[in-house]
């Protein structure tokens, strides 16, 4: 039985991860809780479960997961506001099933020094599936890593054609509601990006082994290339519950979590290059995550302002990564900028920046 904390637990991670203990009871017990804001749907999910011990915003998230022994701590937090939740669950000893990129990626190696070897367990779709192939194979047979993506509700559009884009139509992705920001992101394929840094601090590959190919049905959701020719790929239904099942039981799997494949009836997966005209986020996240230092946890804080900037009406959809851009190549990120005062600070200055920017595209 694994004692668990859900942190984040309003959000679209969370809700799912209530649904996979729920029905896995002589599997899972809950001990936390804990939400942004949502104080309401904290209150009921900490009735529906008897649990007695829940927090409210970052620092409570971060006194729960000291206070509360737990034996995985799943965080489902949006945004790099998750990073001190995460160093205070590495250091808690406990199993971190991480949902929240963004904390890896700003933190870099901050996170990855407090990490013991199995400590952290991948909840991304995507870096779930490569930790699954990568069970077939030792690290030096491994050639490289692909990562999925669907193209999102802008593929196979040029680049002038996104000029006018509305907010509605970036939050009309095919596959998956993952709220605002992540949603945009993943229209923008800055979600891709971060997925590449996340997939090089995870499984120590090197950027130039790490593709990302356009996959629209979402069904194979990564693949692991070996030396000897040999893909794997983890395919299953477009279903999170699979994947953060997995971060509470891993190594173990959970039976009838998922739905599996029809193999009776007629399907057909497609595979597309990445068109980098389009969409140029992947290769500035690439860019950022050989830079290493601050400049992914800038690139992560300017894409923010940027997207909120969007869909607040003042900039238009291809100003995003332009803001993106002209913010990474202003940052300097100093001598001794990877502490967490040095993220943090990094990414305030960043944010300013990028609302510099952001007035001057205004007009």
């Amino acid at each position: 039985m694994r004692r668990i904390t859900v942190l984040g637990s309003t959000g679209s991670i969370g809700v799912q991860a209530l649904d996979v203990i729920e029905a896995n009871p002589h599997l899972f017990t809950l001990v936390g809780l804990s939400a942004g804001s949502n104080s309401v749907l904290l209150g009921e999910q900490a009735a529906r479960f008897g649990v007695e011990h829940t927090g409210l915003g970052t620092e409570e998230s971060i006194a729960l997961v000291r206070d509360v022994p737990t034996d995985v701590v799943l965080n489902g937090i949006t945004g790099s506001v998750g990073l001190g939740p995460t160093l205070a669950a590495l250091e808690s000893g406990a199993t971190l099933a991480l949902a929240n990129k963004e904390s890896l990626i700003v933190g870099g190696d901050l996170v990855k020094q407090l990490a013991e070897p199995g400590q952290l367990v991948p909840v991304d779709s995507e870096h779930s599936a490569i930790a699954q192939a990568l069970r077939s194979g030792a690290p030096s047979e491994v050639r490289r890593l692909i990562l999925t993506a669907s193209g999102g509700p802008f593929r196979g559009r040029s680049r002038d054609s996104l000029r006018d884009v509305t907010p509605r139509e970036a939050l009309a992705h095919p596959t998956w509601d993952m709220g605002l920001v992540v949603t945009t992101n993943s229209s923008t394929l800055v979600n891709k990006g971060l997925e590449v840094i996340e997939a090089h601090l995870l499984f120590d590959i090197d950027y130039d082994r790490i593709d990302v190919t356009v996959h629209p049905q979402s069904i194979v959701h990564s693949m692991v290339e070996f030396v000897d020719g040999s893909t794997l790929a983890q395919a299953s239904p477009p279903d999170m519950r699979l994947p953060i099942s997995l971060g509470l039981a891993w190594p173990d799997r959970v039976p009838g979590v998922g739905v599996p494949l029809d193999w009776t009836t007629a399907s057909t997966w497609t595979f597309e290059p990445l068109d980098g005209d389009a969409f140029p986020s992947v290769a500035l996240a690439k860019e950022v995550g050989k830079a290493g230092s601050t400049f992914p946890a800038v690139f992560n804080a300017a894409n923010e302002q940027a997207v909120l900037a969007f869909h607040g009406g003042r900039i238009g959809y291809l100003d995003i990564f332009d803001v993106i851009r002209a913010v990474v190549d202003a940052h300097d990120p100093g001598a001794d900028a990877l502490s967490l005062d040095g993220v943090l600070e990094a990414e305030r200055w960043a944010r300013a920046q990028a609302d510099r920017q952001l007035a001057h595209v205004a007009g």
